[in-house]
């Protein structure tokens, strides 16, 4: 069983985030780059299968050239290769876009199962595993907060709004796991040793088709056409109460359109 891993380097979360107004974009030079923690555990839920049975784990992600060092990290953690799709006419990709390459990206690879995180924390789209398997027209079982991997099927349970539901789908599939999935182990030293000899290979579109490449131009994107700070937070209203505080508050409310 070949086990396909989608990670996501972003902005660490105990840093600071903000966007580049220029841009629109990430300001990843704001904070350290880390691996998303839920894709880790997306990793994590791969690793569990092939430590008592016979599989092999690629691990993938679509970034700049500074992401193969969390390639290396899940390479680490044991994961057998890695696949980096890395080019300029990338940059800014929207959640259409991403979908599309990945899904190309994983079709070459070749796959049983692909496993993701729900949502990036950078993000915060939660919608590209659903999108990966529409392009690669498999069955899909998103927000798993637990994965049981078995011979050609995938099962998980998945949280709702009166209870939880106990999902199922034929492999090949697609499935994303969140935060509640299982923490990941960390590298030991062997593995962080052993990840250097380990096969890393890197894409760019050329190398995806020329249905992929020419898709850059051909389709409709979203872009960003303005982008600004977060202003500076102003000083509230005090309300002190002579015996109509009630009355102010309730004005001061119905102004702002709160009530």
């Amino acid at each position: 069983m070949r086990i396909v891993v989608l990670v996501k380097q972003v902005p660490d979360t105990w840093g600071e985030r903000r966007l580049n107004p220029s841009t629109g974009r990430v300001d990843r030079a704001a904070s350290d780059p880390v691996i998303d923690e839920v894709g880790e555990r997306a990793l994590e839920a791969a690793l569990a299968h092939k430590d008592s049975h016979d599989a092999e784990v690629v691990v993938m992600t679509m970034g700049p050239k500074g992401a193969t060092e969390i390639l290396r990290k899940g390479l680490a953690m044991g994961a057998d290769s890695a696949v980096h799709v890395a080019d300029d006419g990338l940059a800014g990709a929207d959640l259409v876009r991403t979908a599309e390459v990945l899904a190309a990206a994983i079709r070459r690879t070749g796959f049983d199962l692909v496993i993701a995180g729900n949502e990036s924390t950078d993000g915060r789209g939660g919608v590209v595993p659903a999108m990966i398997a529409e392009h690669l027209g498999v069955a899909h079982a998103t927000h798993l907060n637990s994965v049981e991997i078995m011979d050609g099927e995938v099962r998980g349970e998945r949280n709702t709004e009166v209870g939880t539901s106990d999902l199922r789908a034929a492999l090949p599939a697609v499935i994303s796991v969140t935060e509640r999935a299982p923490e990941a182990r960390f590298p030991n030293f062997r593995g962080i040793m052993k990840a250097k000899k380990k096969p890393l290979e890197v894409l760019t579109l050329a190398d995806l088709g020329a249905e992929v490449l020419a898709g850059q131009g051909a389709n409709p994107r979203s872009i960003v056409l303005s982008a600004a700070e977060r202003p500076a937070r102003t000083a509230g209203k005090k309300i002190v109460d002579d015996g109509n505080a009630g009355k102010e508050l309730a004005e001061f409310l119905a102004a702002a359109h709160l009530i």
